[in-house]
């Protein structure tokens, strides 16, 4: 069997219109930014590295971000949606990578363990799996590089992999009691996460 190199694929790009404007890559979580927050998910998670895609705020971002050596990408097209992230993501990921576990930087719930469960599918039959939760698909998501083609093809706006899981048998790996998938979109969300 083929040596399985799975990097993460770090959705940075979002403007926080609803949050005041302020970059989501940079509100402050425990100490140290939701970007950096998201890099040190994968990494204990078992991503092999990590490419993190930046649009609102990117020179803000890689001048004030400890991004630990991942690939850094700009997204010029950021306000068109989560799938032009998605690609530009796609696009930087190394070569040999057998598959890419997309995680969203505004969702600090999302867990090591929960990236670990993705992984440990894909070392299985699973190429296309995502985390549930009471039997609900949510993030994080791991896209097998089988999948790459037709996602370049399927991704729109923001609906980013939706068409992509909507059309293929999608592995849902139970991570209910390792992680919480929501994500930032309101201001009483920062208060409940304790996000500045």
């Amino acid at each position: 069997m083929a040596e399985l190199r799975v990097p993460a694929l770090v959705l940075a790009a979002g403007g926080g219109s609803r949050l005041g404007g302020r970059p989501k890559a940079l509100l402050s979580y425990r100490g140290r930014t939701l970007l950096e927050h998201a890099l040190a998910v994968a990494a204990e998670g078992g991503c092999d590295g990590a490419v993190a895609v930046l649009g609102a705020g990117a020179g803000e971002v890689r001048a004030r971000v400890d991004t630990g050596g991942c690939r850094l990408v700009d997204n010029p097209d950021w306000r068109t949606g989560m799938a032009s992230s998605l690609l530009a993501g796609l696009a930087a990921l190394p070569p040999g990578a057998t598959a890419a576990l997309v995680l969203l930087v505004d969702t600090p719930g999302v867990t090591a363990a929960a990236v670990r469960r993705l992984l440990a599918v894909h070392a299985g039959p699973a190429d296309l799996a995502s985390g549930a939760y009471a039997g609900r698909r949510a993030h994080p998501v791991l896209i097998g590089a089988a999948h790459f083609p037709a996602l370049r093809t399927t991704a729109t706006g923001d609906a980013g992999a939706r068409a992509l899981l909507a059309s293929r048998p999608v592995a849902l790996v139970d991570c209910t009691d390792a992680a919480v998938p929501d994500d930032l979109d309101t201001p009483a969300d920062l208060v409940r996460w304790g996000i500045g």
